[in-house]
């Protein structure tokens, strides 16, 4: 039973990662064409609050038992803030760009967060992981800031501090005791109901501006797949797995999100966004304990 839950959990986290790449690419996409990132929230979050009105209503938007810190860290982690800042970022710097240093820094983070609320130390192949993802990080960085990528140092920072939301999504998550679909409906709820604020202070929006074609698009990578598959996917994983172990998976993304742009938007990929990619290969390997048994991996999550 318990390897049958490892393996789940697994394939939630690869599955997470490719959604997130997905996401990344078809996010950076619409930012410099058609749709600003205010005018993306609203599809990201409005559309899956809707769809799951059912269990929203059901389990409240005040979850019986659930602590209003743990709370508080998902809204912000995976909600309206985090999607700001996130697609934000997409305006300055490339996707490949996006999947290292988002992806990269959020189990570095959700490692940092464990140890000091917990002393929830890292083993030595965790320890080593989140080194070869901080070194995928450092090689794009000091690209961004001597010009390299002219600008880009700009989305670097909102893609690290969307990183950090994201990272205590994970752990809060962990803690509320909510089902992936909850946790889902409770975050995607808020985010549509601070939308109302949001937009009112905006005065406007530009979303109806676009084409169909792109406003229909975007509904589909962002209020489905994202919205509702990818946050019940992820959260499937940190369940079954645990935070820094699920949010190490995010480091495959970087695969994705870099060939998406190559192939989609015509991103060249230089030498160092090759560097980083494989260095976040090697370090979601060695962070998430893919490549231990079954029988090591239960014995290294029990607890």
């Amino acid at each position: 039973m318990v390897n049958f839950r490892i393996s789940i959990g697994l394939a939630a986290g690869v599955a997470s990662a490719l959604i997130g790449g997905a996401w990344q690419v078809a996010t950076r996409h619409s930012t410099i064409t058609t749709i600003a990132p205010a005018d993306l929230t609203i599809l990201r979050y409005a559309i899956p609050a809707i769809v799951l009105a059912p269990v929203w209503l059901r389990v409240g938007l005040l979850p019986r038992g659930v602590p209003l810190r743990w709370l508080l860290g998902m809204i912000l982690g995976a909600g309206l803030p985090f999607g700001l800042v996130a697609m934000t970022g997409t305006r300055f710097a490339p996707s490949a760009h996006m999947g290292v240093f988002m992806a990269g820094a959020s189990p570095l983070f959700a490692t940092g967060f464990a140890w000091m609320l917990w002393k929830d130390r890292p083993d030595r192949s965790r320890a080593w992981g989140l080194a070869f993802l901080a070194a995928g990080m450092a090689v794009l960085g000091a690209g961004s800031f001597r010009g390299i990528d002219a600008g880009a140092w700009r989305g670097d920072l909102l893609f690290l501090l969307a990183a950090a939301l994201w990272a205590g999504f994970t752990l809060s998550f962990r803690r509320t005791g909510l089902s992936g679909w909850q946790g889902a409906a409770v975050v995607n709820a808020w985010s549509a109901i601070l939308l109302i604020p949001w937009l009112l202070w905006r005065g406007e929006t530009g979303l109806f501006d676009a084409p169909v074609r792109d406003i229909l698009w975007q509904a589909l990578m962002q209020g489905v797949i994202a919205g509702l598959l990818g946050l019940w996917v992820f959260s499937a994983a940190v369940s079954r797995l645990g935070a820094p172990q699920a949010s190490a998976f995010g480091g495959l993304a970087p695969v994705f999100s870099a060939w998406d742009g190559w192939w989609w938007l015509s991103e060249p990929l230089t030498g160092p966004d090759l560097m980083a990619v494989t260095s976040a290969v090697v370090g979601v390997t060695l962070a998430s304990g893919a490549w231990l048994t079954r029988d090591a991996w239960a014995k290294s999550t029990a607890g």
